[in-house]
Parts: C-alpha cells; structure tokens; sequence
C-alpha cells in the first residue's frame, strides 16, 4: 500500500487548498507521508506528527522537512492544547482506531474556531481494484476466508459513516469526496509479490497458507486478473476524504504567535 500512499496525499493536500503559513496537526502520521506532502506544498508554519508507534515516528522525524516534529501519542488523547492547530488531519489511519468518533473529537477540541478536521481513507469495499481482486479469488477458493476482507472489516470507510462520525464531533460545513489514483503494475510478478511481505491483511492470510494453497491462489488470481497484451495490468485504488469545519469565527481563539 506504501507505494500509493504519496499520491493520494498529494491529492487531498491539493483537495484541501490550505494557505500557507498554518499550524498543521497530523494525527496517526505513520512514516510522514502526509506531513511531507503538507511541508513540499503548502509552506506551513509548522507540522507536528502523532502516531502511537514509536518506529514510525522516528522514522518520520528523521525524514521531517518542515518546523515541528513527530511524537509519539493517542489519537484519543493528543498532547495539544486546544485550539492550537488550524488544521488537524489524518491519512489512512482513521479505520484503525478503536473509537473513531472519540478521535475526531479530539482532533476537533485542538484546531481552532473556524479552523478544519480533515481525513482520507481506503475504500476497501469497491474501490480497491488490486484488493477486490485478490479477496473475491481467496473466497472462490475458501468461503470462509471472507471475515478477513478489509472491505468487511472497516465499514467505517464509506462516505455515509464518514459523514456521521463528521457530524457526531460537532464539525460543521461537512464534505465527503472520493480521489482516485491509478495503480499500475508491470506485469503480474509486480502484482503479486507485495501479498508475499506479510504485513497486512490479506499478506498475512497468504502467509497462513500452505505452499500447495498458496500456489493455488497465485494461480487463480493470474486468471482472474486483467492485464493488457504487454503484460502490464492496470488498475484504480479510491480513497474517501472527509473535511469540517469547527464552528465559531475564523481567527477566534487563535494561539498567540
């Protein structure tokens, strides 16, 4: 998935259309991806990255390149004071969190009056091609593997529960948009070697398998898979971006400089 991660940062940074010199939250920041993207275009005042792995955020410390820093910390209890931020954000996290709307209202409590709370996640149900390929294969061949679809586990990744986990925060002016970015592979090696890693879901059902089973999967999914005359196969992955605004006035409550 790491592969397709900067272009759908670079998609919603540009969806959001933030000017510059802001205070920038980003909650659940893994490796910086999303902070890196916020720093190359949109000149912030300063980034601070959360994430409750302490890897993850060393790693993005070390890659940082704007004011700011990575620390590691909740998303259900953020060590900012309120109405510090002008925007608090998150990529691809918000589904893995135990208790979403605790979150976001978190991340609302530390931007400020007027400012947003905004979020990207996978579409794991219909708008993951590569994934929706390899799932409805894994279930032709053992329809008890089906509970171990992303697309079951994380219902939250709609534009209908987004909305409601927007409003129940108590933000505002609420919209859910998708952004699509293609996923192109070279040939079918290149699609499936990454379910090869073992870190993920559906890594880690292959990595269960048997070698005879394992084998029977890669097969079926190079059936199942389309792929043009030289080979290449590509394919689309659909993330859904949620953006609200706190209520109160722009600028109220903002933190001294």
């Amino acid at each position: 998935m790491g592969r397709w991660s900067r272009l759908v940062a670079d998609g919603f940074v540009a969806w959001l259309d933030a000017g510059a010199g802001l205070r920038w939250l980003d909650v659940g920041c893994g490796t910086g991806a999303l902070a890196a993207t916020v720093a190359a275009r949109c000149r912030p005042r300063t980034v601070v990255g959360v994430d409750r792995s302490a890897g993850f955020v060393a790693s993005a410390e070390r890659a940082r390149r704007a004011p700011g820093g990575f620390v590691v910390a909740d998303a259900r209890s953020l060590p900012v004071r309120d109405a510090a931020c002008d925007m608090a954000v998150s990529g691809l996290a918000l589904n893995f969190l135990s208790e979403p709307v605790v979150a976001v209202t978190e991340a609302a409590r530390v931007v400020r009056p007027g400012g947003t709370v905004a979020a990207y996640v996978w579409d794991y149900s219909e708008g993951m091609a590569f994934l929706r390929c390899f799932w409805d294969a894994v279930v032709t061949l053992e329809p008890s593997a089906a509970a171990r679809d992303e697309g079951r586990r994380f219902p939250l990744c709609r534009p209908e529960p987004l909305h409601a986990v927007w409003a129940e925060a108590g933000l505002e002016d609420l919209m859910v948009v998708p952004i699509e970015v293609p996923t192109d592979f070279s040939g079918f090696a290149d699609f499936w070697e990454p379910f090869l890693a073992g870190q993920g879901p559906a890594p880690a059902y292959v990595a269960s398998l048997a070698p005879a089973e394992r084998d029977r999967l890669r097969d079926t999914l190079r059936r199942a898979v389309p792929a043009g005359p030289d080979g290449q196969i590509a394919l689309t992955a659909r993330a859904w971006a949620v953006r609200g605004r706190k209520p109160g006035r722009d600028g109220e409550d903002r933190p001294p400089s």
